[in-house]
């Protein structure tokens, strides 16, 4: 008999949690604990000793609605290729709001010893004229 779509990815999506858990298991020496059919959670110590936990989620992704009754399907890739446009973005956005933060702090240095200067320019002709 043959499997349905959603059978298969089923199977696919088991295997790979059980492949996670084993590993996670072996390598944390912790229980691994299911707590859907797609997501696992494992008790984690903090830096601090705090207790605290890991949720995994595996999912096998059939694409976005197309309107027309199906999907397009996903692509792992140019999803992959999005994410790293989407961060370089944001590091280039980050980039230019700390040049305009320090080319602010230097015009605001540059105006502070304007100010300093125009007063000791002022005491200098005040004590000249007396």
């Amino acid at each position: 008999m043959e499997m349905s779509k959603a059978a298969l990815e089923t199977a696919i999506r088991n295997e790979i949690l059980s492949k996670i858990s084993s590993l996670l298991s072996k390598d944390y020496d912790t229980d691994v604990l299911s707590v859907s059919a797609s997501e696992l959670t494992i008790p984690m110590l903090d830096a601090k000793g705090n207790e605290t936990y890991a949720l995994i989620k595996v999912s096998i992704p059939r694409g976005t609605r197309n309107g027309e009754g199906g999907y397009t399907p996903y692509d792992g890739y140019k999803a992959a290729e999005d994410y790293k446009y989407e961060l370089e973005e944001k590091a280039a956005k980050k980039a230019a709001s700390e040049e305009k933060k320090a080319i602010a702090e230097k015009l605001k240095a540059q105006k502070r010893e304007a100010r300093q200067v125009k007063k000791a320019i002022q005491k200098l002709e005040k004590a000249s004229a007396e």
